[in-house]
């Protein structure tokens, strides 16, 4: 019988993306597994290197394209999602790559942009990029204010510098990404892997906190779903207000997040605590799997590291709407895969290449 995580075995209760197969201990493919689409979940999918981890947010995306009532955005830092808008097998895939992404200044509080220029809020430079923020809607204004202020020249010229940095990311518009832009049924796929660690932080927030604030207010009908690949990289940074709002009080306006790193040790606690839905691939390092243990249910038998996956592809699913855990494999992509890992052989004449043990 199939059943639905975070939901249970009532399939036909609202939108399913189906995630797999159950997998046995002989390694045999059982009956479907699904993931429930309909209400908003915190989900985060971990996995060390090559066994699946950005497949799997593949195939949830694919879902989330084709079920009614949601709007998927994919914050795309490593440039791999794009395939989601290629042919696909059977029903396609509606897809808007963004491939110049941009976000309002005023996404950054005061203290977030003194975060993101490395500035001490207490320090001169910092208290005038403080003060411009709170005054301002662009960077432009911001430097204005800045100017106008009788601040030693020493600090203005610091403060100044800094938000140039900032301008030279291209990634702060007036017009800049809004709600109503990543609310359609399609998934948005906003692509930073062109952009630095901070100024993909920049975009993650205002990406964030325009979904939050859309349900907040009722001006989106449908239920946002936030995917972040790398996850790591966005809790490190200004992003991580937007996430933790949404993990600790995003079920009420009915906003999801799916979070997936191969480093589940530097994500923190609120990462893996607020999460309802942990899939996990194989994973390794003894501080990762540390950091899932603290955060592990009474209701699962015996500890993860002994239900760990050993192939690509399959994973252990912790459900705690269900408090069930299930091994399973996960499906093929209907669309390309693009985080394969390009090999050297791929690009080698097989005719003209010496084989082991030849001159």
């Amino acid at each position: 019988m199939s059943f639905v995580i975070g939901r249970g075995d009532e399939l036909a209760e609202g939108p399913a993306g189906r995630l797999g197969r159950y997998r046995a201990l002989d390694g045999s493919e059982g009956a479907d597994l699904f993931l429930d689409l309909d209400g908003p979940h915190a989900m985060l999918v971990v996995g060390k290197r090559g066994y699946g981890k950005s497949f799997t947010m593949g195939v949830i995306a694919e879902e989330l394209a084709r079920s009614r009532g949601v709007a998927p955005v994919i914050v795309d830092p490593m440039g791999v999602f794009d395939t989601l808008a290629e042919d696909a097998e059977g029903n396609p895939v509606p897809t808007d790559v963004v491939s110049s992404p941009a976000v309002e200044a005023t996404s950054l509080d005061p203290k977030s942009w003194c975060a993101l220029l490395d500035l001490s809020p207490e320090s001169g430079a910092g208290s005038l990029v403080w003060q411009a923020a709170t005054e301002s809607a662009t960077i432009a204004a911001m430097r204005d204010h800045v100017e106008a202020t009788d601040a030693p020249d020493a600090d203005k010229r610091a403060a100044i510098n800094h938000l140039n940095l900032a301008a030279s990311w291209d990634v702060f518009d007036p017009d800049g990404l809004s709600a109503a832009d990543l609310g359609g049924p399609e998934v948005t796929i906003v692509d930073v892997s062109g952009l630095e660690a901070r100024a993909m932080n920049a975009i993650c927030r205002g990406v964030g906190e325009a979904l939050y604030r859309a349900r907040v207010r009722g001006t989106i009908d449908r239920l946002p779903w936030l995917l972040l690949d790398e996850a790591h990289t966005f809790f490190e940074g200004v992003a991580e207000p937007a996430l933790r709002t949404i993990l600790t009080r995003g079920r009420a306006p009915g906003v999801s997040l799916v979070t997936a790193t191969q480093r589940p040790g530097a994500v923190p606690p609120v990462g893996i605590s607020q999460s309802d839905v942990l899939v996990s691939h194989r994973l390794t390092s003894e501080a990762d799997l540390e950091a899932l243990e603290s955060a592990q249910p009474t209701y699962m038998n015996g500890s993860l590291d002994d239900r760990m996956p050993t192939e690509p592809g399959e994973v252990v699913v912790i459900d705690d709407a269900t408090e069930t855990v299930h091994a399973a494999q996960v499906r093929w992509r209907d669309t390309p895969h693009g985080g394969d890992s390009p090999r050297a052989s791929d690009y080698i004449d097989s005719d003209t290449a010496p084989t082991v043990g030849t001159d």
